[in-house]
């Protein structure tokens, strides 16, 4: 039991990261993007080729990965953000499914199918942090987690923050403002995508293996999920949904009905919760994190 709680705890950190990622592109932006997946992917397999190949550390790894990620959201950014709705999801969706295809592919890099095995676990000051005694991992990750959502949460209430608001809020009335729309929303795609890589670092590390069927577009939708059932624009609430997804997953084996249960059962309760949800309370459990007006925050009113 206390096994599987830490495995829980350990994977929401981890899926956590992507979907402060996720939050900031579609919560903050209005953007619905599906390709988190992908950049997960590419993180992943950043750390396991350059620890396995190249003999790097995990620490060397993670910001090559981040950047490596970023730029792939850069690349994809650039091409499909005059895309909205419906054709943009469909344009990431296609863009996770390529690096799915591209790593299954590519056997003299990424080795196929088959995957890269052995990755060296972490170390920090000559301590191996091994994923079999979790609790060290678990500490780990979320460390990752807490710095990710401090550098979020002050990002959301700068400048910045409140543009990306405008922009979701009325694009054509905030670049009539003179906010550059094309600017802001592309560096939320490059600092969603940094996120996930390393967040796919961290998955890399945890099972010591990366394969290219972990990487399909379910977990895009997972991630999408953890951002609607939390309350999108609120990093507290995806923490939330991120766990509260987690448990879902793994509630069958915690019960000891695994055998019993088909697999196919967690995407059909996810859609109820999701359904459920989108009936009785559509902003999600926390709902939509509320901002004073600057002026309010030191007691003075607005002026009409």
């Amino acid at each position: 039991m206390l096994n599987f709680i830490l495995l829980i705890l350990i994977y929401t950190g981890i899926y956590a990261l992507m979907a402060i990622g996720q939050n900031l592109i579609t919560g903050y932006v209005g953007l619905l993007s599906l390709t988190q997946a992908g950049f997960f992917a590419i993180g992943s397999y950043v750390t396991a080729i350059l620890s396995v190949t190249y003999g790097w550390s995990f620490w060397a790894t993670v910001p090559l990965a981040a950047v490596i990620a970023a730029f792939f959201g850069l690349l994809i950014g650039l091409p499909t953000l005059r895309l909205k709705g419906d054709y943009l999801a469909i344009a990431t969706l296609g863009f996770g499914e390529i690096v799915r295809n591209i790593l299954n592919n590519w056997d003299s890099l990424t080795n196929g199918p088959m995957g890269i095995q052995r990755i060296p676990m972490v170390e920090i000051f000559g301590i191996t942090i091994s994923p079999y005694a979790k609790w060290g991992f678990l500490v780990m990750v979320w460390i990752f987690v807490f710095v990710a959502y401090l550098l979020f949460e002050r990002l959301a209430k700068s400048r910045i923050g409140r543009a990306l608001e405008a922009i979701r809020e009325d694009e054509i009335a905030a670049s009539s403002m003179g906010i550059n729309t094309t600017s802001y929303k592309v560096w939320a795609f490059v600092l969603g995508a940094g996120v996930a890589g390393v967040a796919g670092s961290l998955q890399a590390e945890f099972i010591l293996s990366v394969t290219p069927g972990a990487f399909t577009f379910m977990v895009s939708i997972m991630v999408l999920c953890m951002v609607v059932l939390g309350g999108m624009g609120n990093f507290k609430a995806v923490i939330l949904g991120a766990f509260l997804i987690q448990f879902v997953s793994y509630f069958p084996q915690l019960v000891g009905l695994s055998n019993v249960i088909p697999p196919q059962f967690k995407q059909v309760l996810f859609g109820l919760i999701l359904v459920i949800m989108m009936i009785w309370r559509p902003q999600g459990i926390l709902g939509r994190e509320q901002r004073s007006a600057p002026g309010k925050l030191f007691g003075m009113g607005g002026r009409s």
